[in-house]
């Protein structure tokens, strides 16, 4: 038994296996491309490489790879992958192996055999690129759902890193313990949205920020008979509210988001008033 490990320490000894065969490369095949703090075009450009240069993947996440990059904060960076190919680390060096091989087999008079056209064992087969375009995160529109089960439409765009706008429209419907009848709200909110800082990792940012719209309000009392009673009026008002949007790098268009904040709006139809505290979830697409 011992002699049989002795011989098999000794067969590994002499013929070691490449630890890192399935290691991968980045060669950038672009004038010039944008290497990034995070796993998202959103994220802060922080250098750029040049055409050509091969760059060590230390993990592929499907649209982006994550390289070592000195100058980044905890020393990881990423790119796109369309901004290179993706090939296995080792391909140039065994493709250089076959070559020196191929060279040092003496040559016969009557035949001659072509060299296997099959990848050798052991060495991947270098990735397809993808014909895909970074997403931007400019411009995205979504839907939302509300505490007071209102539903609606929102539109966010960034104007650069951490300043943005967003439209917000909404409708909801209230009822009364004191009054008759049914109150349909509709809103129209323009604000403005401050992102305070952002958290990268492999798989997933997150961007809290915090902002304050307009409240553009158009509200209808409908009562029943035998009353049938309807009135509208139209008021102003604003929200501030504070959320975070979380995006992640499997789904780079997708971003979902979450606030709460604190509404002032007059209240036309005595009875109905809208609590002042405001709760909702959003989801965005980033079409730009």
């Amino acid at each position: 038994m011992i002699r049989r490990a002795a011989a098999l320490v000794l067969a590994l000894t002499l013929n070691p296996t490449p630890l890192r065969a399935q290691d991968t490369v980045l060669t950038v095949n672009v004038p010039s491309a944008d290497v990034h703090k995070g796993p998202s075009t959103v994220t802060p450009v922080i250098g750029h490489v040049s055409r050509g240069t091969v760059l060590p993947v230390s993990r592929n996440l499907g649209s982006w790879v994550k390289i070592d990059w000195p100058g980044a904060q905890d020393g990881s960076a990423y790119l796109h992958v369309t901004m290179g190919r993706i090939d296995p680390a080792n391909a140039d060096a065994s493709a250089t192996n076959v070559s020196a091989q191929a060279s040092s087999v003496p040559a016969t008079a009557t035949t001659t055999i072509p060299p296997p056209t099959r990848t050798p064992v052991g060495e991947q087969a270098p990735r397809r690129q993808l014909n895909v375009t970074p997403v931007s995160h400019i411009f995205s529109v979504g839907g939302l759902v509300g505490s007071t089960s209102s539903l609606g439409a929102t539109a966010r765009a960034w104007r650069n890193n951490h300043l943005g706008i967003q439209f917000r429209f909404t409708r909801d419907a209230m009822t009364s313990d004191v009054a008759a009848g049914r109150v349909t709200s509709m809103q129209f909110e323009p604000g403005v949205v401050y992102a305070l800082f952002d958290r990268v990792s492999d798989y997933f940012w997150i961007r809290p920020y915090v902002g304050s719209a307009v409240s553009l309000r158009h509200e209808t009392l409908s009562v029943a008979p035998p009353v049938a009673l309807t009135a509208s009026d139209n008021g102003v008002g604003f929200r501030i509210f504070g959320g975070g949007e979380l995006t992640f790098a499997s789904m780079p268009r997708f971003g979902l988001s979450a606030d709460l904040g604190y509404r002032r709006s007059p209240t036309p139809f005595p009875g109905f008033k809208a609590g002042p505290l405001t709760a909702s979830i959003a989801g965005h697409w980033y079409i730009k």
